[in-house]
């Protein structure tokens, strides 16, 4: 197995508080998508809704998925303004929350 250099995958797993409207759903999404564009190791991002039929997903409903050059880069993600801004309203309206960072590792079989 072969662990990439440097690349970093940050995700984070959320089921949102009841009550939250879907609208509001979609304005945090689009500003967390919008971080992107405001700091500069925060390479790509992606995120849907579960859709599993093994229903294991201990009530969470939404997945978001960051990519970063290194862990250096998104510990400078996780420090920068406009995501702890972001963090802080996201959060607040969150009931359960998972993050986990991890290097993809290639199989080769």
């Amino acid at each position: 197995m072969e662990e990439a250099k440097g690349l970093v995958k940050h995700v984070l797993l959320a089921k949102f508080k009841d009550g939250i409207s879907e609208s509001m759903i979609e304005e945090l999404i689009k500003g967390y998508a919008n971080l992107v564009n405001l700091i500069e190791p925060m390479k790509s991002f992606n995120w849907g809704k579960d859709v599993s039929f093994e229903n294991l997903h201990q009530g969470f409903t939404h997945v978001f998925e960051s990519t970063f050059e290194s862990t250096e880069g998104v510990a400078e993600y996780v420090a920068h303004p406009a995501h702890v801004d972001f963090a802080n309203l996201l959060l607040s309206n969150l009931e359960k929350v998972i993050v986990i960072d991890y290097k993809p590792t290639t199989v080769h079989v």
